[in-house]
């Protein structure tokens, strides 16, 4: 299936390394999950706090045939995220646990399928 993807930043300096973290992260997905059909990437560090440092946000849509996953890693209190290739494994891995989710239920439908055309005889 073709893949489209749209990375956005948002109130972050864009560079080729954060583009290049988000597109491993974006195959890592692919590899295990071919059907996904598009997405949409936002990186945003929504407000600079002087007492907390910088908490970024990382926002993602990925489209599929039978649903679309939507993560919003938006954690204030979470100082990991001050780090933004923190916040991007997490959004990422959020995304990983519920394609997974997808993609076994979708497996076990396709199995009920087929036991039911070989019951009937086809």
């Amino acid at each position: 299936m073709t893949n489209d993807f749209q990375i956005v930043f948002h109130n972050i300096d864009q560079s080729t390394s954060i583009s290049d973290a988000v597109n491993k992260r974006i195959s890592k997905l692919q590899r295990f999950c071919d059907r996904i059909l598009a997405g949409r990437v936002v990186l945003d560090s929504p407000h600079n706090n002087h007492h907390k440092g910088k908490v970024y946000s990382v926002g993602l849509e990925i489209h599929t045939p039978s649903k679309e996953v939507r993560v919003n890693q938006e954690q204030h209190d979470n100082h990991a995220h001050e780090n933004l290739y923190v916040a991007i494994r997490d959004a990422f891995n959020a995304a990983e646990r519920q394609l997974k989710a997808i993609d076994k239920k979708h497996r076990v439908e396709r199995n009920h399928e087929f036991s039911e055309l070989e019951v009937s005889g086809l």
